[in-house]
């Protein structure tokens, strides 16, 4: 649940233009405080909506990649397993009957997710979880990890979407959940990155992934995606920021819309745990920042990463005033341990503000 204060945003004429009418307030999210029971922690763990509507049917395999078309077809297998085991009781299984695990390895933009999402859709939504790495450690915090294993262990497939290997506490957590949830029985499935300026070299993202969960590594079946980003465009865009006062217009015309300075609303996102940052976005269909500018220290470029990543769930297109893209992460995040995060930060910031300047024509 959301709580919203009065909104601070207020109306005001556009600044160096006296002449210009005033613009009608818009909701800040800064002046939100959200809420989230635990209940719908859990029930929020479904397929993101810009992947609702997806299947394997919808995905396209580049003919110029064979291991797109191998992963279908390995993933629509892997959806039957997963059926046909979830007839026979965990405690009733032999050994040799190991639930399914499979790890999707590649280059951001090749459909990870997508293929992802459509698993879960084949084995049915109400009988997985799924949610990214953040989201099951921001259920542990708010759950415990006994109850957060019952939970899950609930569920005939538990989807892990962008496994995150920067932090080795939360990585061994992870590695306990899995094996904890694989004895119960229960299939699982996950994704994770590997750097654009890795790609080429093997199995670099797989050898670490299987690397850092050891006593699950056996279980797991690597299915490498190879392709280009279907975005087709860099991951750091160097396009400038929009005119502000055109940020702002545009925010005044719609009714789901929020502004913010960029500033105030990192400062805000501090005081709001992002096991909350989606929850912050209910009811939100865009939204415009102003003075957007590089981020100043790691822990705010990491609250920020997780905000993207809510966005780019929900379909949230975004105005960017300011700099805009960029230079929004320095060149020491961009080599730092958290350096994928950033990319694919960066990589669906562009796509969403790509969304945002589509609709300011005419």
């Amino acid at each position: 649940m959301t709580t919203p204060e009065p909104a601070t945003t207020t109306g005001s004429t556009p600044p160096g233009n006296p002449t210009a009418p005033a613009v009608p307030a818009v909701p800040s999210l800064t002046t939100r405080h959200p809420v989230v029971a635990s209940d719908r922690l859990l029930a929020d763990l479904v397929p993101p909506r810009h992947f609702a509507a997806e299947t394997f049917d919808t995905y396209r395999p580049d003919p110029a990649h064979p291991t797109q078309a191998a992963a279908v077809e390995r993933l629509r297998a892997a959806a039957q397993q997963v059926l046909s085991a979830g007839r026979t009781r965990w405690w009733q299984r032999s050994r040799s009957s190991a639930p399914v695990a499979v790890y999707l390895d590649g280059g951001f933009g090749v459909g990870k997710t997508h293929l992802l999402a459509s698993l879960a859709h084949a084995v049915g939504t109400h009988q997985c979880a799924y949610g990214t790495f953040v989201e099951y450690t921001h259920l542990v915090g708010a759950l415990g990890f006994a109850p957060t294993v019952e939970a899950l262990a609930t569920r005939r497939l538990v989807c892990i979407d962008e496994f995150e290997l920067d932090d080795p506490g939360d990585t061994v957590l992870m590695s306990r959940l899995l094996r904890e949830l694989a004895d119960r029985g229960v299939a699982l499935a996950a994704t994770s990155n590997t750097l654009p300026g890795s790609l080429g070299e093997g199995r670099f993202a797989a050898e670490d992934f299987l690397r850092e969960i050891q006593a699950m590594a056996a279980r797991f079946e690597v299915l490498r995606v190879d392709g280009q980003d279907y975005r087709h465009r860099s991951t750091i865009t160097d396009a400038d920021g929009l005119d502000e006062d055109t940020v702002r217009a545009a925010a005044a015309t719609r009714t789901d819309a929020t502004l913010d300075d960029f500033g105030a609303l990192l400062d805000h996102l501090a005081t709001v745990h992002p096991s909350r940052y989606g929850t912050l976005l209910d009811g939100v269909g865009l939204v415009a920042l102003t003075g957007v500018r590089p981020v100043p220290r790691q822990d705010v470029a990491l609250r920020l990463v997780v905000l993207v990543d809510r966005l780019y769930d929900r379909d949230v297109p975004v105005l960017l005033g300011g700099a805009g893209e960029r230079e929004l992460f320095s060149p020491e995040m961009l080599r730092g341990g958290y350096r994928k995060k950033y990319y694919r930060a960066l990589s669906r910031l562009g796509s969403l503000a790509a969304d945002g300047a589509a609709l300011l024509e005419p």
